[in-house]
């Protein structure tokens, strides 16, 4: 099977790693392609994979709709020669490249549809299909819904080991407290007036946590020169052993909130994304592992900073909560990989006896 992976994000590329190695292994001719995302394009050439960019991005609404025209054309140029089957991704593009070749595309999504107006309009209107985890909010009928997250994809401990040399890399010795931090750039299409971590929180979060142990900054974005000094230096496929042995998250980041409570960290989220997204509210509600503060409510994510770092045993606490969330999800990766190997029969397969796939665990 010719299939067609495109990349929009740096997370992207750790959702799809998995997904693209075994596609790989079992025969199929995969393409990758990457718009201007210099994190995502580090990524892909770290993990070996080749890939075709198809041009830069912008971060004015505007101009977006302008570059997205070309990168249709770009990609559909690419469906022809590569006579490409199906195209996999979280891209608008791949769902129009659909209706204008014999392609047929998998939308992955995990918003809920009131919080990407846009993307439901430009994105789902065109998919064939679009995959969701069970519970997000999703009304178009051409959804299948499986019982995993985005995160599994890559951090499932059938692909995940944490990397304990990342300690030492970072200065750290083992059993030693620290913090990690993720300060978002907030510039997707759907982030318009959206509103994170003040400057002002930020500074009152790393003086409170570099009390009780070592902060790292990780951001996408030209960090202030005050925190320059917390600014963490490690490769990017490295963080999430990190993050594994953090203490606790602190940020304004869905992605980096929703995979730190998957790897057993306790995960604090500040943004007006919060009480929205399905996933990370299920991770809250249903497995008490992270929790939401909407920014004016900042003061109760101060309390409850205290509260946990108060708890003894905290991590402990914390990874029999993620045996537990890991026992309900499935393997996403092995799941996505059957998905698209067998498209469109996994599809009807799906609608008919959804229980299917609790074989891939």
């Amino acid at each position: 099977m010719n299939i067609l992976i495109d990349i929009c994000h740096p997370a992207h590329v750790h959702l799809l790693k998995n997904v693209y190695k075994q596609l790989v292994k079992d025969g199929n001719d995969v393409t990758v392609t990457v718009k201007d995302l210099p994190a995502a394009i580090k990524l892909l050439e770290i993990y070996g994979i080749p890939y075709i960019y198809i041009g830069h991005k912008s971060d004015s609404i505007s101009k977006k709709g302008l570059m997205q025209l070309l990168y249709d054309f770009r990609l559909w140029k690419i469906a022809l020669k590569k006579r490409i089957d199906v195209g996999v991704g979280t891209s608008v593009t791949i769902a129009h490249v659909s209706r204008l070749s014999k392609m047929k595309s998998i939308v992955i999504d995990d918003d809920d549809d009131e919080v990407e107006p846009l993307f439901v309009k430009y994105a789902h209107t065109f998919a064939d299909s679009i995959m969701t985890p069970v519970g997000t909010h999703r009304k178009s009928p051409k959804t299948v819904f499986y019982s995993s997250y985005h995160a599994l994809a890559h951090l499932h401990p059938n692909y995940f080991k944490p990397d304990p040399s990342v300690l030492k890399e970072a200065g750290l010795t083992e059993g030693e407290k620290f913090f990690v931090m993720r300060f978002n750039a907030f510039k997707a299409h759907h982030d318009v007036g959206v509103v994170g971590l003040s400057i002002e929180n930020k500074r009152r979060l790393v003086e409170m946590l570099s009390k009780q142990g070592r902060v790292f900054i990780t951001t996408e974005k030209n960090i202030d020169d005050e925190f320059k000094p917390y600014q963490i230096k490690l490769s990017p496929e490295k963080v999430h052993s990190l993050m594994y042995y953090a203490t606790m998250f602190v940020g304004d980041s869905q992605s980096m909130t929703s995979e730190a409570a998957i790897l057993g960290t306790p995960a604090i989220r500040c943004n007006t994304f919060v009480g929205k997204l399905h996933t990370l509210n299920e991770i809250e509600s249903v497995y008490d592992m992270t929790y939401g503060f909407l920014p004016q409510d900042s003061e109760n994510m101060f309390k409850k900073i205290e509260e946990l770092l108060s708890m003894p045993d905290l991590k402990k606490v914390w990874m029999a909560k993620r045996e537990k969330l890991l026992a309900d999800k499935i393997d996403y990766a092995a799941f996505l990989t059957w998905f698209i190997e067998n498209y469109p029969k996994s599809k009807d397969v799906m609608k008919n006896t959804p229980e299917y796939q609790y074989r891939f665990r």
